[in-house]
């Protein structure tokens, strides 16, 4: 397996692709800190990215957590004496279910012999991010500004767009994913896509050339367009059969066949549609 490295794909912006989950760490470097996008899935390998930042830059750190699932947050005890930013459900969810992730994780990752990486997991410190945001908040990094935006629900109640205007990148999270279906297991998908839409009516956004998912290839703004397109489909068809009384997940899945998602997302986002109709 190889070392994951940083490729620059903006002027001082990078990204870490590692090839557990293909996910993508961000580095935004201004005149007197950079920013970190996203800590990774463990102490250790959150010391691994520091390190490796330490290649590119000696300035001072500051991380945004995109959201509350561990590969993208357990890594932030490399980062505590760093301002570390999230959305104030990121903290709370974060809280509330770390351990849960944890044991989660520990067990998948036994059962497919992976017992190093779950050794990993099982020493990790969960440190909770403390620069809580509740709205759209911009970070200066000196002759830099990136914004920390929030549209609404999507991969989870509390996702984290990071705009960099100068650049004409934005960091999507898991809102968006190359490679692989949206993840439904937290998500709300009768929401998703008028949060996409919501977010990508900033001019910091709309304007963006660039477009990072959390897990996948760099691609552009007509990939994030479709994506969403195909998530509102699949909250149409969604809707329209819960209005009409549907309740059985089954049922939900045969009426949103056909949207080029697989079984199991589709199920996934039945569930999830079905638990928060009941709320």
């Amino acid at each position: 397996m190889s070392a994951p490295q940083w490729r620059e794909i903006a002027p001082s912006v990078y990204v870490r692709r590692h090839d557990e989950l293909e996910l993508n760490c961000g580095l935004v470097v201004g005149e007197k800190r950079a920013l970190v996008i996203d800590t990774s899935g463990s102490s250790a390998r959150g010391q691994q990215l520091a390190q490796s930042i330490r290649e590119i830059t000696p300035l001072e750190p500051v991380v945004v957590n995109t959201h509350a699932h561990y590969d993208h947050c357990f890594g932030n005890s490399a980062f505590r004496d760093s301002q570390i930013y999230s959305h104030s459900g990121a903290a709370d969810d974060l809280r509330l279910t770390a351990e849960h992730q944890r044991e989660q994780l520990i067990a998948h990752l036994n059962n497919t012999e992976r017992a190093q990486w779950a050794e990993e997991v099982r020493n990790t410190e969960i440190v909770l991010p403390f620069y809580l945001i509740d709205q759209d908040t911009e970070v200066d990094l000196g002759g830099r500004t990136v914004h920390l935006l929030h549209g609404g629900p999507a991969h989870t109640d509390h996702d984290l767009a990071i705009a960099i205007p100068d650049a004409g990148v934005v960091f999507w999270g898991d809102m968006v994913e190359q490679g692989a279906d949206p993840m439904m297991e937290d998500a709300f998908p009768l929401q998703w896509a008028e949060t996409m839409r919501n977010l990508q009516s900033k001019p910091v956004v709309s304007d963006a050339t660039i477009a990072v998912p959390g897990h996948g290839d760099v691609v552009d703004p007509l990939f994030v367009l479709e994506q969403a397109e195909k998530l509102q489909r699949l909250a149409d068809e969604l809707a329209e059969a819960l209005d009409s009384g549907v309740r059985e997940v089954d049922a939900l899945v045969n009426k949103s066949r056909g949207l080029g998602l697989q079984d199991t997302t589709l199920r996934e986002a039945a569930m999830r549609a079905l638990e928060v109709s009941r709320r």
